[in-house]
């Protein structure tokens, strides 16, 4: 099924089918199960039962392509777009052609797995691990056991054992191309699981402790507030689902309206009626991010709409708050990796 969204800022979607996130058009960030990103521009997400995303700005519209459970079990292919190892998963249109085919077309295939097999094709291609299929299959049986298990506090060697490596050290292997420890993952699996029953039910902390296999509720709030930086209830009032205040909306309002003559994060403060140190921390809590990259991203979109309008580098400059070219080409330059006259020439071929 093929869906168009016109999404509310700050509105948490709930992901009830495994569905591709084609974002048509917006500015601003997306969240996705608690983590924050700026880099959708050109990318197809896939997002799998049980997550969610939001639009941190209210001006995206957005195509959502809902794929039946049997098509994704033809292949464990497609495992890797999916299920999500440390971030979000995507696939870059601009090194996939027939991606682009596909997502740019106005009438949909009815045999939509096409685009499936496209997709896991692409992401084994841009081979974000650097690893080998064998290795990826391994790596994400790995992950299948941790979805399966990470209530039971095993140990690394229980899980380890409960996986079919072919002679591979899996713990080795994982921390090799993942960069992580397959405890670490455990962990992780975990915190995302305890933050979504803290935010979205009405549990109680300790009825979530024992359901994430947690025999004692002091320990859990301990490792909880560890790992997050805040207290379950803290963390259950900063997220807000229910009331979806107007600070996040505000916030987005005033970088929108100013970024392109005012960087400074007090100019914000002041205009939001706290100190630079509440705002940040209010951010960071509520948005999973940090004011200073909500700015230099809307800094680095506008300059990227108005290079393509073919405006020339140093009146973008002046523009977007620089007072040297020189300055906007090394900033332009550091959030992006590439300058701006080179951004230019891309975007022509």
């Amino acid at each position: 099924m093929v869906k168009k969204l016109i999404a509310e800022i700050n509105k948490v979607y709930f992901i009830n089918k495994y569905t591709l996130v084609h974002i048509l058009s917006g500015t601003g960030s997306i969240e996705v199960d608690f983590l924050n990103y700026t880099d959708w521009e050109d990318k197809a997400i896939y997002l799998s039962k049980g997550q969610y995303i939001k639009f941190l700005s209210d001006d995206f519209t957005v195509r959502l392509i809902e794929f039946p459970d049997e098509i994704l079990f033809k292949s464990k292919d497609v495992r890797v777009l999916f299920k999500h190892l440390i971030a979000l998963g995507y696939i870059n249109f601009k090194e996939c052609t027939e991606c682009q085919k596909y997502l740019t077309s106005t009438v949909f295939n009815t045999e939509n797995h096409s685009i499936i097999d496209i997709s896991a094709k692409q992401w084994y291609w841009q081979n974000p691990f650097q690893a080998n299929k064998e290795e990826y299959q391994l790596i994400f049986d790995a992950k299948d056991v941790i979805d399966q298990e990470f209530k039971n506090n095993l140990t690394s060697k229980d899980l380890a054992d409960l996986i079919n490596t072919n002679g591979y050290n899996i713990q080795h292997l994982i921390k090799d191309k993942i960069g992580i420890s397959l405890k670490k993952m455990v962990d992780n699996r975990k915190v995302l699981e305890s933050k979504k029953e803290i935010a979205f039910t009405d549990k109680s902390i300790k009825e979530v402790a024992y359901n994430l296999g947690y025999n004692d509720p002091a320990y859990f709030n301990r490792v909880f507030t560890n790992q997050v930086g805040q207290t379950p209830n803290k963390f259950r009032t900063d997220f807000d689902f229910e009331s979806r205040n107007r600070f996040v909306s505000d916030l987005i309002e005033l970088i929108k309206l100013h970024h392109k003559e005012e960087h400074q994060l007090e100019f914000y403060a002041q205009k939001m009626n706290v100190s630079v140190k509440t705002l940040s921390k209010k951010v960071k809590d509520k948005m999973h991010t940090s004011i200073g990259k909500l700015i230099r991203h809307e800094i680095i979109t506008t300059s990227k709409t108005l290079l393509l309008e073919d405006i020339s580098i140093q009146d973008v400059s002046l523009i977007t708050g620089f007072e040297e070219v020189s300055h906007f080409s090394n900033f332009f330059t550091h959030q992006t990796g590439i300058s701006p006259s080179q951004f230019k020439i891309q975007k022509v071929q």
